[in-house]
């Protein structure tokens, strides 16, 4: 039999990160994804799907580290029936997905000033120390052009496939 599924979207909760006793890493989240349709008369509408997402192992530890509410991100895994009985005795159930393999969409640094006063860089942002700090994106660029040298690249127009 065949379970995979794969999902795009943005994550609707800050990732929750927990280790089990034997010491690996889970960590759950929930993910929304939507489908924009138009109507039998012709309107536009939007439907929304929000499903939980569990993530284990080093992915787990990776996802709490730089995915927060809001993170765009591609997820592959398989669907996942969770069932329990609740405090009243009933029993309930939900669909979830255990992630295999995750790619995070965001373009680096974007979607970082707002996760409160975490002055450690995001995986997208370089390291600078204290005096290129105050300087701008340009100066910086100016700065470190000196330092670095590009190959000479000798393509003919006939091996470019466009």
């Amino acid at each position: 039999m065949f379970n995979k599924v794969i999902l795009a979207g943005n994550l609707t909760r800050d990732p929750e990160l927990r280790y089990l006793p034997s010491g690996s890493a889970v960590c759950n989240t929930a993910i929304a994804t939507n489908r924009k349709y138009k109507s039998q008369t012709g309107e536009q509408k939007e439907e929304v799907c929000f499903i939980d997402i569990t993530f284990f192992g080093r992915s787990a530890e990776i996802a709490n580290q730089y995915l927060k509410r809001g993170s765009k991100i591609l997820v592959e895994g398989r669907l996942k029936l969770d069932q329990w009985t609740d405090q009243s005795g009933a029993k309930r159930s939900k669909h979830t997905v255990s992630v295999d393999a995750l790619q995070m969409l965001d373009s680096k640094g974007q979607g970082q000033a707002d996760h409160g006063n975490d002055e450690s860089p995001s995986y997208g942002e370089p390291r600078y120390s204290n005096d290129q700090q105050n300087m701008s994106p340009r100066q910086q660029q100016q700065k470190g052009s000196g330092n670095v040298s590009y190959p000479e690249i000798d393509i003919n127009d006939d091996e470019i496939p466009f």
